[in-house]
């Protein structure tokens, strides 16, 4: 009998050793193998092997079965409650985590340190404090507050949940620190913008004589990237290689160094370190290929990205949603439809956050259709899916349609948050739909689950600015229960210039320079309206000022995509090799105009101290002009009904280059989309899709 009885314990252990093995590794199919084999011996009601079953299960991410096995067991412990809570939270559920552990407080298992430390992380992974206080209240009641574990993991949280002085206050109260209790305070610095006081204490914990760990080194130089400080992390950089520590063989310090110097616009050294990984990872690939992207070199990070593809890895869900991401942001289109193509092959591609990429994509390069399409086709669409539909209507100019997104939104049961009813509110401001953006500003304002931001009270001044209802959008302005913002006065300011309302602009600039003197734009918005009000003295005055304090505004910039390459183009700018025959066109271009439709410069958007034939000539060479004169030098004069020629500009486009684009979609037969820094214009047939609106 005795022997029997050892047989049995022996298997039962041998079978819990292949579970915490499967578990390990992540052998799925061997786990599921072994599961079958103890139902079949009659192990299926065992607590231990139950356990471990949903330790298996949970790590490798099948949360159902380990859910399924929970449901079915009749004797649950604190093991079991907690190996759940896990599996919840390591497959990216901490909302099932906090509600398993409300569900546990009816039970008679009591949680022990691991159970209140998985919990407290999963407040912090939603950002909800008071979760995490609630829990953290009971550690003190049941005298697990000091349990290591459990304390670092409060501090965690609290500084994940932007709450970094009591994470301070808890780092200074425990009574032992390890170093993992450093490393999470100098993460939660870091975190929480405060870079400088984590790296006063990576020195404490040298004077502590705590040896720093790979997380120690990789918070550190998050802090020196936060803080933009090339010495202090190069600095890390040479203690690292003088202390022999062997970081390149360590993906996550690599990694980290990669991701430091692009922050800081160091490509070279990035690119050094990269070369030197011995074992990439698609962190260290994409924070590389996103530095090249961001600075503008898009040959090399298109170059990178190819690699990655050629390589074993697999392209996560954020390297693809980060691609697209840079492809949007450039409007490179025919890029955008090779990277979907590829995202629709790779299983990461089924994710939604890069579908929403893909959708953003689509819209800001002006392809409305192919983003209705494919939005139309996402098996699982989020608020995020539906806000980017809402947001691409509205810089479309295409208000009754954002509307009724957003209508069929609720309709699918998808609570709109604030920056959905951003969306709606700016799509309705863009389209002049005032009535429907009062009705969905009062619907924010007594929704309890959101707080209107300063942004918000932005759309509602801009909507009755932009129909003339100046001194309702000021009261709004001063009676609104937040400190309004600098760029909330700008869009007032903006709405006098529409209306050539000079008394009340010149009140409100004068609120605006007291504010942000340093500010060029505001100087500009000032002289534009006394120009435009014939005011030339304080026209010049202002222009003065800005040179006096030598104030610089953001240089206009236009690209153009042609044959896969793009190419930019500044104000002025004649460093192109075609910049002769860009002239040519241009000036052909104006010719048929004038014969034609009667065209001439729209000069009060030049200087006014210089020549008429000048103004002509400083007009003629503003970046979009630029930018469309290359198009129409390297497609020709094609005049095919339906061809579109996209442009893209980083400031809003000026109203001489509006009119001018205008006149020659009539001439040409040509469809010109262009995007600015607020909307896209579709022009065709020299009528403009904003409607002189912008």
């Amino acid at each position: 009998m005795n022997r029997v009885s050892f047989s049995v314990s022996n298997e039962r252990q041998r079978l819990a050793d292949s579970l915490r093995y499967c578990s390990k590794n992540l052998l799925l199919d061997y786990g599921v193998r072994v599961h079958g084999a103890l139902v079949k011996m009659g192990f299926s009601l065992d607590l231990m092997l139950n356990n471990d079953l949903i330790d298996m299960y949970a790590k490798c991410g099948e949360i159902n079965n380990a859910s399924a096995v929970f449901d079915r067991m009749l004797e649950r412990n604190v093991v079991s409650w907690t190996a759940l809570m896990c599996g919840f939270l390591q497959n990216g559920n901490a909302k099932a985590s906090l509600s398993l552990f409300c569900q546990m407080g009816s039970s008679n298992a009591k949680p022990n340190e691991f159970t209140f430390s998985t919990n407290i992380k999963a407040s912090g992974v939603l950002s909800s404090a008071e979760n995490g206080m609630q829990i953290h209240g009971m550690c003190v009641k049941s005298g697990f507050e000091w349990n290591p574990v459990v304390g670092n993991s409060i501090i965690d949280m609290y500084s994940k949940c932007g709450r970094i002085t009591e994470a301070e206050r808890m780092f200074d109260t425990m009574p032992a620190k390890s170093l993992i209790t450093w490393n999470a305070m100098i993460a939660g610095h870091a975190l929480a913008g405060y870079s400088e006081k984590g790296l006063l204490l990576f020195r404490k914990i040298q004077e502590h004589r705590e040896i720093p760990d790979e997380f120690t080194f990789t918070s550190m130089l998050k802090a020196c990237s936060n803080l933009g400080s090339i010495g202090r992390g190069t600095q890390i950089h040479g203690f690292l290689i003088a202390s022999g520590f062997p970081y390149s063989a360590n993906t996550i310090i690599a990694g980290a160094l990669v991701d430091f110097y692009v922050k800081c616009g160091c490509l070279l050294e990035a690119g050094k370190v990269f070369d030197q990984i011995k074992q990439k990872n698609v962190i260290s690939w994409s924070s590389l290929i996103l530095g090249y992207a961001q600075k503008e070199n898009l040959a090399e990070a298109m170059e990178l990205f190819r690699q990655l593809r050629k390589s074993s890895f697999q392209v996560d869900g954020y390297v693809l949603s980060s691609m697209v991401g840079v492809f949007a942001d450039f409007a490179l289109v025919e890029q955008g439809r090779q990277i979907h193509a590829y995202a629709v092959k790779n299983p990461s591609g089924l994710d939604v956050s890069v579908s929403n990429s893909v959708v953003d994509m689509y819209l800001k390069c002006g392809l409305i259709d192919e983003a209705a399409q494919l939005f139309k086709e996402m098996p699982v669409r989020n608020v995020v899916s539906w806000t980017v539909m809402i947001t691409g209507y509205g810089k479309h100019g295409l208000g009754k349609e954002a509307v009724d997104v957003f209508k069929k939104m609720q309709l699918d049961n998808i609570e709109p948050d604030e920056v959905t009813y951003l969306a709606v509110l700016t799509a309705c401001s863009h389209s002049g739909l005032i009535e429907e953006s009062q009705e969905y500003f009062s619907r924010l304002c007594n929704d309890k689950r959101i707080k209107p931001r300063v942004e918000h009270y932005s759309c509602m001044v801009d909507s009755l600015g932009r129909a003339g209802r100046l001194e309702e959008a000021k009261n709004l302005i001063e009676s609104m229960p937040l400190k309004p913002s600098i760029g909330i006065w700008q869009t007032l300011l903006s709405a006098c210039r529409m209306h050539g309302d000079l008394e009340l602009g010149r009140e409100v600039g004068e609120i605006l320079l007291r504010l942000d003197g340093d500010n060029p734009v505001n100087y500009v918005m000032m002289s534009n309206i006394h120009a435009d009000a014939g005011y030339w003295n304080e026209c010049e005055r202002l222009r003065k000022l800005v040179k006096g304090k030598g104030l610089k505004k953001v240089a206009g910039r236009s690209w153009v995509e042609i044959d896969k390459k793009v190419h930019f183009f500044y104000g002025g700018d004649d460093t192109h090799p075609l910049t002769e025959k860009i002239h040519q066109v241009l000036k052909e271009m104006e010719r048929r105009m004038k014969e034609e439709l009667g065209y001439v410069y729209g000069v009060k958007f030049a200087l006014r101290d210089v020549e008429e034939e000048s103004k002509e000539e400083s007009l003629r060479v503003h970046s979009e002009k630029l930018a469309i004169g290359l198009a129409l030098v390297c497609d020709g004069l094609d005049e095919r009904p339906g061809r579109v020629i996209r442009v893209f500009k980083n400031l809003r486009v000026c109203g001489d280059c509006h009119e001018f684009i205008k006149g020659l979609s009539k001439i040409l037969k040509l469809v010109f989309v262009v995007r600015d820094a607020t909307r896209f214009h579709r022009f065709e047939g020299g009528q403009c899709s904003c409607g002189d609106y912008w």
